[in-house]
């Protein structure tokens, strides 16, 4: 067994309160299990700078969370025993997600303890549509060496976060992570344990004739062995296979861009195929 706790604070780290319905006092917003937890609030506002904090008994957990009705169901991996989740109600964050993101007022959240079966199901393991800028012990998780303009629209994260409207560019559903015209952008994803992959599948932006595209994109793992995947000007899905091989990581690098006049090659979406070491 695994005690949960779930709870919601201010930017000041205090845990707020709110109503959990509406015949009833205002309460502290936290509530605790044994493998799941939730929380059901009515009557109930987040604000800018809000966390959303998960604790746990022990480290090196699984979940299966689902923080906001228009995040889907996620499953993550905890190094520690603690995740806060910020919550962002900045213009540039609601231009990046859908329009009912955290507003409103009512909300429920939930999380479980993930079974075995589930973390040994092969399966895109970089998915993570509750990955964020800034890494918070919760994988995987997307960083780049450069994200254009420090954009929401166009952060690493949005690679990773199941969303593959590829034919247009900015406001949601549109994120891609986009490179500045940097053109040693690199992209990685860390899975925070050891993972074995075979397979990746890409999805380059293609809001032609405004973006370009990459004619070569190399994968380069945690033990310093590389793939070098041929990708094509298209909308759809390049998918890759490769010898299995165990890593903590992959990077995308070496991004040779098509000689298109376009200087906006862009990444929709990447997938790894695996499974985690359980």
């Amino acid at each position: 067994m695994t005690m949960l706790t779930m709870s919601i604070l201010d930017s000041k780290g205090k845990i707020k309160e709110g109503f959990f319905s509406h015949d009833k006092e205002k309460q502290m917003i936290s509530a605790s299990g044994e493998d799941f937890v939730q929380l059901a609030l009515q009557d109930f506002q987040y604000e800018d700078g809000d966390d959303i904090m998960i604790t746990l008994d022990q480290s090196g957990v699984f979940l299966v969370v689902k923080l906001d009705e228009t995040l889907d169901s996620t499953m993550i991996y905890l190094k520690e025993k603690e995740w806060r989740y910020k919550v962002k109600r900045t213009q540039n964050a609601l231009e990046a997600a859908p329009q009912f993101r955290f507003a409103g007022n009512c909300h429920y959240l939930r999380a479980r303890l993930a079974t075995s079966a589930e973390v040994r199901t092969y399966r895109n393991i970089a998915l993570n549509p509750h990955d964020q800028k800034n890494e918070s012990g919760v994988y995987p998780h997307a960083w780049a060496n450069v994200e254009t303009r420090d954009d929401a629209t166009f952060f690493a994260c949005n690679a990773i976060d199941g969303v593959f409207a590829n034919r247009s560019h900015g406001n949601y559903p549109y994120g891609s992570w986009g490179i500045n015209q940097q053109l040693d952008a690199a992209l990685t994803i860390e899975f925070g344990k050891e993972v074995q992959v075979d397979h990746v599948r890409l999805t380059l932006r293609a809001d032609f004739p405004h973006d370009n595209y990459w004619e070569n994109v190399t994968a380069v793992f945690s033990d310093g062995s590389s793939e070098t995947f041929v990708t094509t000007k298209t909308d759809g899905g390049q998918s890759f296979d490769f010898k299995k091989r165990r890593t903590t990581s992959i990077t995308l690098c070496h991004l040779i861009q098509s000689d298109d006049p376009s200087p906006f090659p862009a990444l929709t979406q990447v997938e790894v195929f695996g499974y985690y070491e359980f």
